[in-house]
């Protein structure tokens, strides 16, 4: 499935809202941090963040392989996620160090974790 231009977080005020108002899934190789859109976007497909910092990843290479690594995952498990979320990617230096396969279980275990929790019907 394509990664789509729609779905990338892009502005600095997307990435914040996530990060304050989000929760956060601990996947030991990256941090899933996820927030669901205002009720008007609920149809709208799920957008996706990556980062990678110096201080964590290292240098710009494997700064670039950990974004690379993450978005991938993402292109090939997006319909495990539920639409109408912003997801944040934060990439940590173990990501580099564990299989591809594994990462990829990893992010599908934390994406179960991601249903949405339907309200009891109105009586």
């Amino acid at each position: 499935m394509n990664f789509r231009a729609g779905q990338h977080l892009r502005r600095n005020d997307d990435f914040r809202a996530v990060r304050e108002q989000g929760r956060r899934i601990d996947c030991g190789a990256f941090l899933l941090t996820w927030r669901r859109r205002p009720a008007e976007s609920e149809a709208a497909l799920a957008r996706v963040g990556v980062v990678a910092s110096r201080a964590s990843v290292g240098d710009a290479v494997h700064r670039n392989l950990a974004k690379r690594r993450l978005r991938e995952i993402f292109r090939h498990h997006q319909t495990l996620v539920p639409p109408g979320l912003d997801l944040v990617l934060t990439a940590r230096p173990a990501l580099l160090r564990l299989k591809f396969a594994e990462s990829q279980l990893r992010f599908a275990n934390a994406c179960r974790k991601l249903t949405p929790v339907v309200p009891p019907p109105n009586v």
